[in-house]
């Protein structure tokens, strides 16, 4: 077995769907990899498709879930679903950093958990179902991958503005606002950043391509913790 296909069929049955060894290949291939190994193909026309495919599945099944709702609840939740945070907390439930082709400097600076790049091999991976299973299978993974994230309304605001509804738990807990702290990494054309959030003695970590993403990643992982927490 090669290890396209043995990295498929692990894949495939975390996700339930049948796609072809080298099409994943590709979805998995982030082109920082691509680059250092001579200009290979990478993921982002993949992802391109797939962002297509997730969108129209989630309005869909946005639309036929909820007939009470106006256009704009309904863009809302579209927009809170398709997020780079949420897509990015679904690729983290399905473990798909561990199976991320990526450069060497984009791995030791944080890549597998960046959220910007998890999201995007996200839609490649849609896409390649798409293309290797059709668009039932590809609407039906949809379907599987954000039903934790309809099961939850609260999560709607705080995966479209987690800063804010982080502020807004704070401050019903008894906290002050949160803090934030943030680092940079790597050359000015390529830089990582890691943001740590502060609330009471709670703290959570985030990484991003900037420093708004970084943050609001921190954001969403200490607003998840804090609401379990209650």
């Amino acid at each position: 077995m090669t290890s396209a296909a043995g990295e498929a069929s692990q894949l495939n049955e975390k996700l339930g769907v049948d796609i072809d060894p080298e099409l994943l290949s590709l979805a998995l291939t982030h082109r920082s990899y691509a680059y250092e190994h001579g200009h290979l193909p990478h993921n982002e026309r993949l992802e391109f498709l797939g962002d297509s495919v997730l969108g129209q599945a989630v309005t869909v099944l946005l639309y036929t879930r909820h007939p009470d709702l106006d256009e704009g609840a309904l863009a809302k939740r579209r927009a809170s679903v398709v997020s780079t945070v949420a897509l990015a907390e679904v690729a983290r439930g399905i473990g798909l950093g561990i199976y991320l082709h990526l450069g060497r400097g984009e791995d030791q600076t944080g890549g597998r958990d960046k959220d910007s790049i998890l999201a995007d091999t996200m839609e490649a991976v849609i896409g390649a179902t798409y293309l290797s299973a059709g668009q039932d299978a590809a609407t039906g993974l949809v379907r599987r991958l954000v039903e934790p994230l309809l099961a939850d309304p609260d999560r709607y605001g705080a995966a479209v503005d987690p800063k804010t509804s982080l502020q807004e738990l704070a401050a019903h807990l008894g906290h002050t606002p949160p803090v934030y702290m943030v680092e940079a990494d790597g050359p000015d054309h390529d830089r990582t950043f890691t943001a740590t959030v502060i609330v009471g003695e709670n703290s959570e970590t985030g990484i991003g391509t900037s420093k708004k993403h970084a943050e609001m990643a921190a954001a969403l992982r200490l607003w998840r913790a804090l609401s379990n927490a209650g």
